[in-house]
């Protein structure tokens, strides 16, 4: 293990239960406990739990914050109408290069979470300081001068803040046994300020793996007591990276730095539904306006090798031409064949389509699909 490497609260708690453990964008991370099949189908077929504290979180509130979070971001806040809603949306360059795909929280009036990628936890603070200094100064469409009476902060709650995830057809019914009696749990996509135990939290009904639950925010030091508690319901199993992102991809779950970066834009990435086309000047708007009106361009495609499990980076063909590469690709616990992402022109993007995979010296033969792989989960 990297001694340099950062360790989030849960870090003690993860040796204890022997995980084996990996550095991931600069933390030392659990990998795996028992096994990264066991954990993946304790998660579709039960509950598992996850530590997310490595994800980076920033606040932003003042009563300018709206506006500016409009700019800087592809999705339209104005559909979280009050507190405790969230969205999931991206944050672009100008040339429509990803930077990072976030959720939003809307956790007051003024006041607002952005849950970031740990990989970009610098990145995405350093770019939204950039462009709120641009914003400031930006003169709005149809207004005649710039903006006036700036009030705005933009602050890193990572290391304060603690994250874990509960997921799994039985995480709802036993998040209710842990709430006060009479409390009722947020729908899909919303947030309530709650206490599982006697800890407060902030409970989200979002998640990462294809199945119902939450993500559970507390202060740093709490997420320790809390992971124990949790654990001590038999249900619940503790699962590592691995699982999640065999999870993920079983969705069609984008990964940022696999299935999309900052040379790769919404459209290709199959991202334009969190792009909406009448939102007019955020930051990338025009990019993406002049992308959308293009007939061909490369865009991202799922597909399922029977006789192989693809890798990052393994060669797509048709007819004999190299036309891509794999971008995320692993083995499916759930349905026992191999899944893959990758980016290929988009006369090759159509379900049924036939692509061949290098696999070391021979060939396989792919299909492409529509997402997602797995059907009929909880949520």
């Amino acid at each position: 293990m990297n001694a340099e490497a950062a360790r989030t609260p849960l870090f003690d708690e993860h040796v204890a239960l022997g995980a084996q453990m990996t550095e991931f964008a600069g933390y030392l991370m659990p990998m795996q406990y028992i096994g990264i099949k066991q954990e993946h189908l304790a998660v579709r077929e039960g509950c598992g739990i996850f530590d997310l504290c490595h994800m980076a979180q920033l606040r932003v509130f003042g009563t300018s914050a709206f506006d500016f979070l409009q700019y800087l971001m592809t999705n339209d806040l104005s559909r979280l109408s009050v507190p405790g809603m969230a969205q999931y949306t991206l944050i672009c360059d100008d040339d429509a290069g990803i930077i990072d795909d976030v959720i939003v929280y809307r956790t007051g009036e003024i006041e607002y979470l952005l849950v970031a990628n740990a990989i970009n936890r610098r990145v995405v603070f350093d770019w939204a300081n950039m462009i709120r200094d641009r914003w400031s100064t930006h003169q709005p469409c149809g207004e005649s001068a710039p903006r006036q009476g700036i009030d705005l902060e933009i602050v890193d709650e990572t290391d304060r803040t603690g994250l874990i995830a509960l997921q799994g057809p039985l995480a709802i019914p036993l998040v209710e046994q842990m709430m006060p009696e009479g409390a009722d749990i947020p729908t899909r996509f919303k947030i309530l300020a709650t206490t599982i135990g006697p800890t407060p939290v902030l409970l989200s009904r979002t998640g990462y793996t294809g199945e119902d639950g939450v993500e559970i925010f507390t202060h740093a030091s709490n997420t320790a007591a809390i992971w124990r508690y949790l654990l001590s319901f038999p249900e619940i199993s503790p699962c590592g990276l691995g699982s999640r992102d065999t999870l993920r991809l079983e969705m069609g779950y984008h990964l940022y730095g696999s299935d999309m970066d900052r040379g790769v834009d919404p459209i290709s990435a199959r991202l334009g539904w969190i792009c909406p086309a009448d939102k007019p000047d955020f930051v990338g708007s025009d990019a993406i306006r002049r992308i959308r009106e293009q007939e061909d361009h490369r865009v991202l495609v799922f597909f399922t090798a029977d006789d192989a499990i693809p890798r990052p980076g393994m060669s797509l063909s048709a007819n004999g031409v190299e036309i891509g590469h794999v971008a995320s690709g692993t083995y499916s616990p759930s349905l026992c064949v191999g899944i893959a992402s990758g980016y290929v022109p988009t006369g090759y993007s159509r379900p049924g389509q036939k692509l061949d995979l290098q696999v070391r010296r021979k060939q396989v033969s792919v299909v492409v699909v529509d997402p997602p792989f797995v059907q009929g989960t909880s949520l």
